[in-house]
């Protein structure tokens, strides 16, 4: 398995973009590790390698991808998260453990973050809807990646109209928090919700809106048509 992941870092390296290398870190506040690899490569290499351990059992790829999470580097959590989606058909319930592990110990930045939980975490609550209780404890996590995975786990899922009334509860969790990156967070899960509830959603929205944070408050409106964002903004 080692020789997979070596083999990994040696294409990555001759795959750094140099624009990529000198802009990376500006789309972050955090300090940020990276090779400057273009996102669509990652990708590439991501499914160039993958054949080579699919026949493999889900717990040695988890193990695979826990090994690339370890190194830090955001391109190797990338392929770690796209590689855990890859075993999608495979997932159980107990599988929540996992994501919720490298969430807690791994995640430094929202895009690590928003990969993993928008696809590999988000298809498994679909999968397995009595997981949500779990994620609605992340909502009060003292980890502010923790409370961003709450709201952002239920993207996809809210688009489709499901969990309208667990996306609320997350979103009332959230409500007050002072993290611009959990503001966001649960403010894009609103507005993807808003895409199959927009009344139920702007009704929150105009619940709320004398306390809810503007950056989130934004965010939720933003796929609104023009006269209900102007009833939402109005102080």
């Amino acid at each position: 398995m080692e020789n997979i992941i070596i083999k990994i870092r040696e294409e990555l390296e001759s795959n750094i973009d140099e624009k990529t290398l000198n802009t990376s870190q500006h789309f972050f506040k955090e300090t940020i590790k990276f090779y400057g690899v273009k996102v669509p490569v990652v990708r590439k290499l991501s499914e160039a390698f993958f054949p080579l351990i699919a026949s493999r059992p889900k717990q040695e790829i988890f193990e695979l991808c826990e090994n690339l999470w370890q190194s830090d580097y955001i391109e190797e959590s990338f392929i770690a998260c796209n590689w855990s989606y890859y075993i999608r058909e495979q997932y159980e319930p107990q599988d929540f453990i996992v994501f919720e592990k490298w969430i807690n110990q791994y995640v430094t930045n929202w895009a690590s973050c928003d990969t993993l939980c928008n696809h590999s975490f988000g298809e498994l609550i679909e999968m397995f809807p009595e997981k949500i209780t779990g994620l609605k404890e992340f909502a009060k996590s003292e980890n502010r990646w923790v409370r961003r995975a709450s709201a952002v786990t239920l993207i996809i899922p809210a688009r489709k109209g499901k969990f309208l009334g667990d996306i609320l509860e997350i979103a009332d969790s959230l409500l007050l928090d002072k993290d611009d990156l959990v503001q966001k967070g649960y403010g894009w899960m609103l507005k993807a919700a808003s895409e199959a509830h927009q009344a139920d959603i702007f009704d929150y929205v105009i619940k709320y809106k004398a306390i809810m944070p503007r950056t989130a408050l934004r965010y939720a409106i933003e796929k609104m048509p023009p006269h209900l964002k102007s009833e939402a903004m109005k102080r």
